[in-house]
């Protein structure tokens, strides 16, 4: 797209949804950047992530991809989304499986999500994992060090009670943004926490 005399390229961002729970969280993100004109997302669904949003959604493969720009199937190694040559503004894979986790941090990139991810980190960019599991064993725990280490964000879907959500959906569409906005995006961040100023119906005025 030009603009003036000057050419318009939108910020590509990258969404990939895996096996684990909480695969709303990802539907989010596309449903919130989709807003943004600027914005053009790419979206990665692995088969088990498939199967995770027939069984909590109630959703088919086909109405994700409806809420991306872009769409790549797990096994298509050759995306514009595994080279590093690819402008990539930020990834985030939400939520994020303990396998898919151990693939990334020992660089094991047998499919595509492992591979766009692997190449976020070797190029410096912003990977974010929502890694969903619970109790964690040491195994766990190591493979979270070794891909903090290697460069990427875990970010467990931790969820936030103090700004008093009403509903689930008030939950999920808060955990999308503050991830959102941990990878730069902050046009897309919830309402800022401003102190322990009360408001009228004694509720803080921010949202953290």
């Amino acid at each position: 797209m030009t603009v003036g005399n000057s050419v318009f390229r939108r910020r590509k961002v990258v969404v990939a949804i895996t096996g684990a729970s909480g695969v709303c969280i990802g539907v989010r993100m596309l449903d919130l950047l989709r807003e943004q004109e600027d914005i053009e997302t790419h979206l990665v669904v692995s088969k088990a992530g498939i199967m995770t949003l027939r069984y909590e959604c109630d959703m088919s493969l086909q109405d994700v991809q409806a809420r991306a720009d872009v769409t790549h199937r797990a096994s298509e190694i050759g995306a514009s989304i595994a080279s590093g040559s690819y402008p990539v503004e930020a990834m985030l894979v939400a939520p994020c499986s303990v396998k898919t986790m151990s693939a990334i941090a020992t660089g094991y990139t047998d499919d595509l999500v492992s591979r766009a991810a692997d190449v976020c980190l070797k190029e410096g960019r912003p990977l974010l994992l929502l890694v969903r599991e619970s109790p964690l064993h040491l195994g766990h725990l190591r493979s979270m060090v070794a891909a903090t280490e290697a460069g990427a964000i875990i970010a467990p879907p931790v969820p936030a009670f103090y700004p008093r959500p009403d509903s689930v959906d008030d939950i999920v569409d808060y955990t999308a943004r503050r991830a959102l906005a941990r990878v730069g995006l902050w046009e897309l961040a919830p309402v800022a926490w401003e102190g322990e100023l009360t408001g009228p119906n004694g509720r803080n005025n921010g949202t953290g």
